[in-house]
């Protein structure tokens, strides 16, 4: 065979030649690379719809970094565990479920109801102006746009009446409701002795043997290592830092503040009242004839005589809301009301009263109240806010231009922070970290990204600048090792106070369970003298005694009573238990119908769970991944 080989070189070259030439014509040598990629690894798939690593690294990204705006002192190591990665691919195969079933239903969302959601939904009121209108700026700092927003509600509210329609409907059964409720609200009597370690801490006395055997113990040397560490020093490069030198002329001030007069103007606000005539949308032609006919009645009355408007809306409008208060609707904004409502309402003059506006919801007559807003704010008054605004806006531009010299530097002249101090002005700071953000850091020490540099062996090995890091937007970093302490197991004399501290909790707890477990077999004997007096307790209502102890009393046995446990509370102690006696909840019990809603939602939960679990297989969902150190951390 060999042999053949060797004889037979060019003939098999030439075959190699035809295999291969097609498919690189085909794939491309990109398409070569593609396969070995680990970015384009496929995660999961959703009826045939591929989910990549990259993807899922991605949202992931996206996650961290919302959840480091809402909550700065986030601890920056829970954006990096596997269970919040796994809950991002949860979130990306829901979503594509969801997306698919709703495209297979035909579901949409139309305007009105994206404009209803968006005034009426209390998560949303953050991004809700007193006008009314959308907040661009809070949309800004989130780095989205108006469209983009309206974009990803509508999708939202798509997906959620995939769900909305098991979820809001269903009631759970009555002999299930029960059952649940009285296994919550069920009562029960018990004497319970607690043997606290803490009173057996005087009659210890661990040995060096004993605590050199603790220490020494693999499970728990864990506790007793110093964590790997680096002293270093670095720069900041951000908008902040350019922007602090920067002045900015007084003409320059007041011609920013008349190019952008409206974001110093009030926005206009109407009070209006009206008197609703209800005709539902999809309601018959003759239907909608005659509540017009009643309006135009109306109006007619309220035009005669202007002074009864208030009176004639108490008792003939059809709008719950308003009715009582005379029709009032307080004041609004433009985007607050449905469009014919706010146009007419924009179009008026104070104590105007429109014609009949038709809307989706009937007919209305309006009377427009008073006017507010309007004006725009005093230079002076706003001066301040301009100047940070315009600085920012300068230093931005300023950074665009800087980042790159900052970046070369710190590359070209690697073994010090110096050449880049002196040429922008920049300010050495120091700090000692680990491989992971402490909890609680912030700005730049909170970017795992950051770390990762520091603690790469070139860093360590060279103690060289790391290359430019961007830690966050318009934000870039290099750092640099002066010293580094590898991990290490801290001596014995070393954390001997801690060593001690647990052996004594260690053996305090024995001597309380022995002494413990002694009780309990006196008192199986009979001998119930020096017990406390009983108490009776339920989950709603542990009477202050341990969960511990409360679950192992409504898990024991009640065939036989009265009934003997001991409840072990590890380094708290032991505690011993007699069951006296079962309570059931009254039927009537004030709990029972507190807890029903409670209990009503949780089964709706469950319903809307199962139901999606059901929408995976018909979606055919594969998971070929779970989260682990292999996906890329959070940056």
């Amino acid at each position: 065979m060999f042999e053949f080989i060797r004889s037979h070189t060019r003939l098999l070259l030439f075959v190699l030649v035809i295999l291969i030439i097609p498919s690189f014509v085909f794939f491309g040598v990109q398409g070569y690379t593609q396969f070995n990629d680990p970015s384009n690894r496929t995660v999961a798939t959703v009826g045939g719809r591929k989910i990549t690593q990259a993807e899922w690294d991605a949202a992931h990204q996206r996650r961290a970094e919302q959840l480091r705006r809402q909550m700065p002192g986030l601890d920056p190591r829970l954006l990096d565990s596997a269970q919040l990665k796994q809950e991002t691919l949860d979130g990306l195969i829901r979503d594509e479920v969801l997306r698919r079933t709703a495209e297979q239903l035909h579901l949409v969302t139309t305007d009105e109801r994206l404009q209803r959601s968006f005034v009426n939904d209390p998560q949303l009121a953050f991004l809700r102006q007193a006008d009314g209108r959308i907040n661009r700026d809070l949309l800004s700092a989130q780095g989205m746009s108006v469209e983009q927003f309206e974009s990803r509600l509508r999708y939202d509210l798509t997906l959620q009446q995939v769900v909305d329609g098991v979820a809001a409907t269903p009631t759970p059964a009555a002999q299930a409701a029960r059952l649940a409720l009285d296994a919550l609200l069920e009562r029960r009597e018990v004497q319970v002795q607690t043997f606290a370690a803490d009173d057996y801490v005087a009659r210890v006395n661990p040995s060096d043997d004993d605590l050199a055997a603790y220490y020494n113990d693999p499970a728990h040397q864990e506790r007793f290592r110093a964590p790997e560490q680096a002293q270093i020093e670095y720069v900041v490069l951000d908008v902040q830092t350019l922007a602090r030198d920067l002045t900015v002329a007084e003409e320059d001030l007041r011609r920013y503040y008349e190019e952008n007069a409206a974001r110093y103007t009030q926005a206009e606000q109407r009070r209006a009242s009206h008197i609703l005539v209800k005709a539902d949308r999809d309601a018959g032609a003759d239907a909608r004839a005659k509540a017009k006919a009643k309006a135009e009645t109306i109006l007619a009355e309220v035009r005669a005589n202007p002074a009864r408007f208030a009176e004639i809306a108490r008792t003939q409008s059809d709008d719950p809301g308003s009715a009582a208060a005379g029709g009032d609707l307080d004041f609004f904004g433009r985007g607050a009301m449905v469009k014919p409502f706010e146009d007419a309402v924009y179009a008026m003059k104070p104590g105007e009263i429109s014609p009949v506006v038709e809307t989706d919801f009937g007919y209305h007559v309006i009377r427009l109240e008073a006017v507010r807003g309007g004006e725009r704010r005093p230079f002076d008054s706003v001066r301040a806010e301009i100047a940070d605004e315009v600085r920012r806006q300068l230093a931005q531009r300023r950074y665009a231009e800087v980042a790159e010299q900052f970046s070369n530097t710190v590359y070209e002249q690697p073994d010090t922070l110096q050449p880049v101090i002196d040429k922008l002005g920049l300010q050495r700071q120091t700090a000692t970290v680990q491989r992971t953000p402490a909890p609680g850091a912030t700005g730049p020490l909170a970017s795992a990204s950051l770390l990762e540099a520091v603690f790469a062996a070139e860093s360590l090995r060279t103690k060289r600048n790391t290359d430019a890091i961007e830690t966050g937007p318009s934000q870039l970093v290099a750092a640099r090792v002066l010293q580094h302490e590898p991990q290490r197991l801290r001596p014995l004399d070393e954390v001997r106070a801690q060593v001690r501290e647990r052996v004594v909790a260690q053996q305090a707890a024995a001597l309380a369970r022995k002494e413990g477990e002694a009780r309990v077999e006196a008192l199986k004997g009979g001998s119930t003298a020096g017990l406390p007096a009983p108490v009776t307790v339920s989950r709603d209502d542990p009477r202050g005694q341990a969960r511990e102890v409360v679950d192992a009393v409504l898990r024991a046995d009640t065939k036989s009573l009265p009934a003997v446990m001991g409840v072990d509370l590890g380094t708290q102690g032991y505690a011993v238990v007699r069951l006296v006696s079962v309570q059931p909840p009254a039927a009537d019990a004030p709990q029972r119908a507190q807890l029903q809603p409670r209990y009503a939602q949780a089964w709706a939960a469950a319903e809307a769970q199962a139901y999606y679990e059901a929408l995976k297989r018909r979606q055919k969902v594969d998971v070929k991944a779970a989260a682990d150190a292999a996906s890329a951390p959070a940056r």
